[in-house]
């Protein structure tokens, strides 16, 4: 598994009104490989992460995702059970009517039994220290909170590779410093978009800039102060 790849894009083209935003792209990510990536706001990082998962399709390209071409919407639906993707917009992530069922919607489409989706509810909420919101209303919580269920329901799938876009955006200090806690000790694979420098140094071991359509090293990202 090591060898091969989990994500593999090649020559990736993308754009918007003509605009083109992605360029001849090209990234690999293997098991192991904890990344960041940052670039300027309308780089496309966000645009990358949904063509990852099916929900943007290049313009031309290869997309190779767990020894896999896939082109179609039925090529995506084993991407999005085993790659875990967190959007921006935690809106568009919570969609039940309570943080309970949210995060048992993932592990109940991967058909686990109601016995172990309680459990996994129960290991989740014990983990992001969410217990007195499980059975909140969704439109009840903050801005804060709901970044931190959205993570808890990408958590809750157990995915091989996690696409996490701006996860520490919005949360407190004491949050944040958690969240970089489990992304340590609990995810082995995982490309992290973020403008947070800081974040990205205490969670991932190299880190990729998005510029001109193309991913390039961040040479100096840990020689910096």
């Amino acid at each position: 598994m090591n060898n091969i790849p989990i994500i593999k894009l090649e020559n990736i083209n993308f754009g918007y009104d003509s605009r083109f935003i992605l360029n001849n792209l090209n990234l690999e990510i293997f098991y192991g490989e904890k990344i960041g990536l940052m670039g300027p706001n309308g780089s496309g990082k966000t645009t990358l992460l949904y063509i990852l998962t099916g929900f943007l399709k290049p313009f031309s390209g290869k997309i190779i995702i767990l020894g896999k071409e896939r082109k179609e919407e039925k090529d995506f639906l084993e991407v999005r059970q085993k790659i875990g993707l967190l959007f921006q917009d935690s809106d568009a992530q919570l969609f039940c009517p309570t943080v309970k069922e949210d995060i048992a919607f993932g592990p109940l489409n991967l058909k686990k039994s109601r016995t172990e989706v309680k459990e996994i509810i129960k290991k989740i909420a014990n983990t992001f220290n969410i217990q007195h919101l499980l059975n909140r209303p969704i439109y009840q919580l903050s801005a804060g909170e709901k970044k931190i269920i959205a993570l808890a329901t990408v958590f809750a799938m157990d995915p091989i590779c996690y696409l996490l876009d701006e996860p520490s955006d919005g949360l407190d200090e004491t949050t944040k410093k958690r969240l970089k806690d489990l992304l340590n000790t609990w995810v082995k694979t995982c490309l992290i978009v973020s403008h947070d420098k800081e974040f990205l140094r205490d969670v991932v071991k190299k880190i990729y800039v998005l510029k001109d359509g193309q991913i390039f090293p961040y040479q100096d990202f840990f020689q910096e102060g």
